[in-house]
C-alpha cells in the first residue's frame, strides 16, 4: 500500500510539473546515494521527493561514485547473468553491469551487501523505475558519493 500511495504522490507532482517551468532535462529525474549514509534521495524537477534506504557494495566490491547522466538501460524483469541468476527486479542500468534495482534482501538494506549495484526495496524500485520511464532514460541523474 506504502508503493502504491508513493507512486500517487509521483503521479500529482509529475502533471504539477507540466505546469512548471522545468529543470535542465538530465535534471528531471535525480537520485543521491550516500555510500557512507547508506540512502538515496530522489529529487524531480529539484524537488526532494523521497529518501530511501539502499545498499551498496560490501566489502571486497566496488560501487563506482561519480555522476552518471542517462540512464543506459531498463530491465523490468532482470536477472543477473554474473550472479547466479539473482533477481534484480526494476533494474536501471547506468555504468555497465551496474544498476539501482530492487532486491530480495531486504533486511539487508542500510548495510553495505551488493556486489556492486545499488539495492532498493521493490516498491521504491518499482517507484524510481516507473519514474525513470515517464520521464526518459536521457533525462535521468545518478549522483553517487562516498
Amino acid at each position: 500500500m506504502r508503493g502504491y500511495f508513493a507512486a500517487l504522490a509521483f503521479g500529482l507532482a509529475l502533471s504539477i510539473g507540466a505546469f512548471l517551468p522545468g529543470q535542465a532535462m538530465a535534471d528531471r529525474v535525480v537520485a543521491r546515494v550516500s555510500i557512507s549514509d547508506q540512502t538515496m534521495k530522489v529529487f524531480h524537477e529539484g524537488r526532494h521527493l523521497f529518501t530511501w534506504v539502499v545498499s551498496t557494495a560490501k566489502p571486497g566490491k566496488i560501487t563506482p561514485t561519480g555522476v552518471f547522466v542517462g540512464a543506459e538501460a531498463l530491465s523490468k524483469h532482470h536477472r543477473s547473468r554474473l550472479y547466479n541468476n539473482a533477481p534484480m527486479p526494476f533494474a536501471i542500468f547506468y555504468d555497465g553491469h551496474y544498476a539501482i534495482h530492487g532486491t530480495d534482501q531486504i533486511k539487508r538494506l542500510g548495510a553495505p551487501a551488493s556486489n556492486g549495484c545499488v539495492r532498493l526495496h521493490p516498491d521504491n524500485a518499482a517507484i524510481l523505475f516507473q519514474m525513470v520511464k515517464a520521464e526518459g532514460m536521457e533525462n535521468m541523474r545518478i549522483e553517487i558519493v562516498q
